[in-house]
C-alpha cells in the first residue's frame, strides 16, 4: 500500500503530480467571448490567465503531466435538467460549440504529445476517460487550476477527491465572474470556493509555493548530478 502523502512537497513531486487546467477557452476568458459578451466581469479571470501560463510553463520544465480540459456544449450533449437551467436563467446565446472560436483555448496552448480532455459537463471527471488517462501515468495528485473557481474548476477539484486524488487547488491560478444573484464580487465568490477547499477537500496554495518547490528540488538533483561526475 503507498504511504500517505502528508507534505506539499511530497504532493507535488513531478513523478506523481499532473497539472489540470480546466475550462481557459475563448467563450469563458476573451472579452468577446460568451461571458464578456452577457457582461460578465472578466477582470479577475483575465488577470489571473497570464499567471497560469507561466506556471504551465514551470510545470513542464519539472516534468510535471499537463491536463487540458474543455467543455463543448453542442446541442445533443445537454440534459434535460441543463436545458432547464438555461431556460429558467435567461441563458439563450449558445456557447463553447464544436469547432467555434469560442470552444478554442484562451492564451494557454497544449503542446504535441499533452493531453486534451473534452468534457460536457462541470466536472471533467464526468462522462471522460481523465480518470484511466490519470491512473496509467501513475499519477496521485491532481493540481487544479483553470476557470471557472466555483462551477467547474471546484466540481473537477470535489470529482478528484472523490476519486482518491490528493488535491492541491491553486488559489492564484483559478479565477471566477460575478455571475451570481447574491450581488458578491468575483473576489468573493472565489474565497467561498478556496475556504471550502481547505476545509474539506485539498490544500490550496498559490503558484510560486509549488513552482519554489519544483525549482529546489531540480536544483537538488542537479547538485547531486554534478557530484557524481566528479
Amino acid at each position: 500500500m503507498k504511504g500517505v502523502l502528508q507534505t506539499l512537497t511530497e504532493k507535488v513531486d513531478p513523478a506523481h503530480a499532473a497539472l489540470i487546467v480546466v475550462d481557459v477557452q475563448n467563450d469563458f476568458c476573451a472579452s468577446e467571448g460568451y461571458f464578456g459578451r452577457t457582461n460578465q466581469d472578466l477582470s479577475m479571470i483575465q488577470r489571473m490567465v497570464p499567471r497560469l501560463v507561466r506556471f504551465i510553463d514551470e510545470a513542464r520544465r519539472a516534468g510535471v503531466m499537463v491536463v487540458f480540459i474543455r467543455s463543448i456544449y453542442d446541442a445533443p450533449f445537454l440534459s434535460g435538467p441543463m436545458k432547464e437551467r438555461n431556460v429558467r436563467r435567461g441563458l439563450v446565446e449558445q456557447r463553447c460549440l464544436s469547432g467555434t472560436w469560442g470552444a478554442d483555448f484562451y492564451r494557454v496552448r497544449p503542446e504535441p504529445g499533452e493531453v486534451i480532455i473534452t468534457k460536457h459537463r462541470y466536472s471533467a471527471f464526468h462522462g471522460t476517460e481523465l480518470d484511466g488517462v490519470l491512473r496509467s501515468a501513475g499519477i496521485r495528485t491532481t493540481i487544479v487550476t483553470g476557470v471557472t473557481t466555483n462551477v467547474c474548476v471546484e466540481s473537477t477539484a470535489r470529482d478528484a477527491y472523490f476519486h482518491d486524488y490528493y488535491v492541491v487547488f491553486v488559489n492564484d491560478g483559478t479565477a471566477t465572474t460575478n455571475e451570481d444573484f447574491s450581488g458578491a464580487t468575483s473576489e468573493e465568490i472565489h474565497r467561498w470556493t478556496t475556504i471550502n477547499m481547505r476545509l474539506t477537500f485539498g490544500v490550496v496554495c498559490n503558484a510560486d509555493e509549488i513552482a519554489n518547490i519544483w525549482a529546489t528540488a531540480a536544483a537538488s538533483h542537479k547538485r547531486m548530478a554534478d557530484a557524481e561526475r566528479r
